[in-house]
């Protein structure tokens, strides 16, 4: 009996066809790939524990040597995570469709709430009327006005006008407005706010009504923003649809994008080193359902945050904090990947700086309380959650993973430590497949979502000149100290003094006099030339991006906002 052909697909049905053929081709492709690179791995640090544990090295190559090691298992580690999460979003697209967004059978009560402290008028202006245009209809918004008006810093008449004035414009715009006596910043701020939905808010807090829409505590979710994130008119409906069709869906976290990118260095790159993160590795993190809450942007059942407790108020990253809270109790979380807010980026070295530090000190900060639930009960949460919040907790300490790897060339060309580097023909059979093939894999990646390498490399770039902020950072989190909330400056453009800059400029002045020195050596002794020859390669590398902090330390090109109003 012969087979009957089955017919092409045609219409909408071929474009589908074609479009599961191209992500099974991907899907193959990142798969050899990510084999290849594993390969790679394992052939390269073979080969460097067989040097680090039996060549006769004395104690201070062996101490460089261990450092150096570790940076490099953790660089690979931190690659192998995100191809890993590259993998995934192919493999999800080849294997599942995309969903038709379900339909909302019931409008039930959105609180739409932002938390403030002494950010400008006209930013906030933006803002609430951005909340005020949304189209869902049965949604309450509320500023949270956590300014400290009694601070001796402040003048008082200075502070009773800003009062005046946000009063004015809440009222103006039926905003509902509330103050309270301060404590536990953003975190304590919203506590209290969900105690007051509850019916018993606690002493000194104080809510204004101005949209008139009766009594409240009605609400069953709070969609959450920072003060200089605008939504777009349509941002409540297809993610409240997502979570009435899953009553276990804790929160869903949607990306951050700067409408200050273009006219702005820092902000451009900031921006676009967020992208790396908000692509494949928040997609990936969600199909594993380990997507963890960023702070803004994101809609929260309000159910969830009671069986928790609200936000953890002992960190800096409140969101990252409750996130572990929420898997903890068995709550689900998810991503969505589409531009549904626009606000503004740091828009100088000392704004970029300060979000960084607050970031990595309560991410790194997690790493004992991660660490500390996985040995208490490692069944608590799957394999592929532990995984990537162990990635999550340690991501900032590439702070002194670069330190480690700008020193050593230099170190080399100077002393001859790591001596290890007299040896680029290993370089040459097993670390250089790794690099070529990950930084390839990682430029495919990242051109599948339509960006430039250039465009990635400057937002790496931005991230390489912070590493004295990821150290500060890393350290005080390991010491337990919590920190302090901090706003991100918007219209402040001053350039920072070069003095507070040194970590960088010292280790770019260290870069070049080891460059010049190998020269020296080269012209002079001649062996190991080719040693000698890579390491002035990669130390005229950290050099140029080293050198970058001068680019990026200008003060902003075309102000986005007055400090005044």
């Amino acid at each position: 009996m012969t087979k009957t052909p089955e017919r092409p697909p045609d219409g909408e049905n071929a474009r589908t066809h074609d479009i599961g053929r191209l992500s099974a081709f991907k899907s193959v492709f990142i798969w050899s790939a990510l084999l290849a690179v594993l390969m790679a791995i394992g052939a390269y640090l073979t080969v460097r524990l067989f040097l680090f544990f039996l060549a006769d090295y004395p104690w201070y190559e062996k101490f460089a040597a261990f450092f150096l090691l570790g940076a490099e298992i953790f660089i690979m580690l931190h690659g192998f995570g995100y191809f890993l999460n590259v993998l995934r979003v192919l493999r999800s697209k080849e294997q599942k469709p995309v969903e038709p967004l379900p339909a909302l059978s019931s409008f039930p009560w959105v609180a739409i709430v932002v938390s403030s402290y002494k950010e400008p008028l006209p930013i906030l202006r933006d803002t609430l009327t951005c909340f005020y245009n949304l189209t869902y209809p049965r949604k309450r918004i509320y500023f949270l006005d956590d300014t400290r008006y009694g601070l001796p810093a402040w003048e008082p008449q200075a502070a009773e006008t800003y009062r005046d004035q946000v009063d004015r414009l809440c009222k103006k715009l039926g905003v509902n407005l509330c103050r309270r006596h301060w404590r536990g910043a953003k975190a304590g701020m919203i506590n209290d706010f969900l105690a007051f939905l509850d019916g018993h808010p606690p002493e000194g807090f104080r809510c204004q009504s101005f949209d008139g829409l009766g009594n409240p505590g009605q609400e069953s979710y709070i969609v959450v923003f920072d003060a200089d994130m605008n939504p777009l008119p349509d941002f409540v409906e297809p993610l409240l649809a997502r979570m009435e069709a899953n009553e276990r869906l804790a929160f869903i976290q949607t990306p951050q994008y700067y409408t200050n990118f273009e006219s702005n260095r820092v902000a451009m790159a900031s921006g676009l080193q967020q992208a790396v993160f908000y692509e494949y590795i928040c997609e990936g993190k969600s199909l594993k359902q380990a997507m963890f809450c960023c702070g803004t942007n994101v809609i929260i059942r309000r159910e969830a945050l009671r069986d928790v407790g609200g936000f953890d108020e002992s960190s800096v990253t409140e969101d990252f904090a409750t996130s572990l809270k929420f898997h903890i109790r068995n709550w689900q979380s998810a991503y969505l990947n589409g531009v549904t807010a626009f606000g503004l980026g740091p828009e100088d070295l000392g704004g970029y700086f300060r979000q960084q530090f607050r970031w990595s000190l309560g991410t790194v900060g997690m790493f004992r309380s991660v660490i500390g639930h996985f040995i208490r009960n490692p069944f608590k949460l799957s394999a592929n959650k532990w995984w990537e919040y162990f990635l999550s907790c340690t991501h900032y300490f590439i702070g002194l993973i670069l330190a480690i790897t700008i020193i050593c060339p230099a170190l080399f060309l100077l002393f001859d430590i790591p001596s290890y580097y007299a040896k680029p023909e290993i370089y040459a059979l097993f670390y250089s497949p790794y690099i070529i093939l990950t930084l390839s894999l990682f430029g495919w990646s990242m051109s599948q979502r339509h960006y430039k390498l250039r465009d990635i490399t400057t937002g790496v770039v931005l991230q390489a000149i912070c590493f004295p902020v990821y150290i500060k950072a890393s350290v005080l989190a390991l010491l337990g100290v919590h920190g302090t909330f901090g706003v991100t400056p918007k219209g402040e453009t001053p350039s920072l003094p070069l003095w507070t800059l040194w970590p960088q400029i010292g280790l770019a002045v260290l870069s070049f006099g080891a460059i010049v020195w190998g020269g020296l050596r080269l012209y002079y002794e001649g062996v190991p030339a080719l040693a000698l020859s890579v390491n002035m390669l990669w130390c005229s590398y950290h050099f140029l991006i080293l050198s970058a902090i001068l680019y990026f330390n200008h003060p902003l090109e075309s102000p986005h906002y007055e400090t005044s109003s």
